[in-house]
This record gives structure tokens, C-alpha cells and sequence, in this order.
């Protein structure tokens, strides 16, 4: 009961950080989604720090940024809670998305793309936060 307790008390307050965050000052990385590979391959991050991340798909056909570790750790804004679904953003060709999200605990973080053979071909990255 304890655990769920503090587990209930950290979302709540991670929650609110995210909710109190002025995302204006958030220092904005882009990431682009184009046949076969993500640009850049490697995001690096600090732990607690405000980010605005602009996915854009410069293909015709779609890609999907999967990342569920790290969005998982990630305390999301309200709004990129609505685009984050299950550790991804999906995105049809030509799209862009903006997640606004602090950044999680330390560590190195995995990504790709999902679709048919994508992550085979090249798809992948790593988003590596000190």
C-alpha cells in the first residue's frame, strides 16, 4: 500500500511540474523523420531540463519515433500527452508534432521507427540524457 501511495504522489507531482513549466523558455530540438533515418541519430538532453521537440516527417509516406522508456520517464505537457500514444508519435507524410516534455533521469534512451522494415534499414537513434 505504501508503494502505490508514493507511486500516486510522484505522478501527481510530476503531473503538476509539467503543468507549472513555462514552455516558452523550453530550448527547442528538432528531429527529422526522413526515408530510412532520424536526424540527428543522437539527442542529447539534461535530466530536469524543459524541451520542445519538433518531429517532422519530410517523407511522403509515414514514419512513427518510438521511444517508450524514455517517454515513459518523461514528464509530458498536458498537450503532448494527446500526441504521445504508447511510447510513440506517428506521423503521416509531411506531418510535424511538438512534444513539450522535461527531460527523464540519466541514462541512454532507445529509439526507431516501427513501420515494415524501417528500424532494419537504418531506422534507428538514441536519446542520451546526463
Amino acid at each position: 500500500m505504501k508503494d502505490a501511495i508514493a507511486a500516486f504522489l510522484l505522478l501527481t507531482s510530476s503531473a503538476a511540474g509539467a503543468q507549472q513549466t513555462d514552455w516558452s523558455r523550453a530550448a527547442r530540438v528538432d528531429v527529422d523523420l526522413s526515408s530510412f533515418r532520424f536526424r540527428p541519430a543522437i539527442l542529447h538532453l539534461k535530466h530536469g531540463q524543459a524541451y520542445t521537440i519538433v518531429f517532422h516527417n519530410s517523407a511522403d509516406g509515414g514514419h512513427d519515433f518510438v521511444a517508450k522508456d524514455f517517454f515513459a520517464h518523461a514528464m509530458l505537457a498536458p498537450a503532448a500527452r494527446r500526441t504521445v500514444s504508447d511510447g510513440e508519435v506517428e506521423l503521416h507524410g509531411g506531418e510535424s508534432a511538438t512534444i513539450s516534455l522535461i527531460a527523464p533521469p540519466s541514462g541512454t534512451y532507445e529509439a526507431h521507427c516501427s513501420h515494415f522494415m524501417h528500424k532494419t534499414m537504418g531506422m534507428t537513434g538514441e536519446i542520451i540524457v546526463e
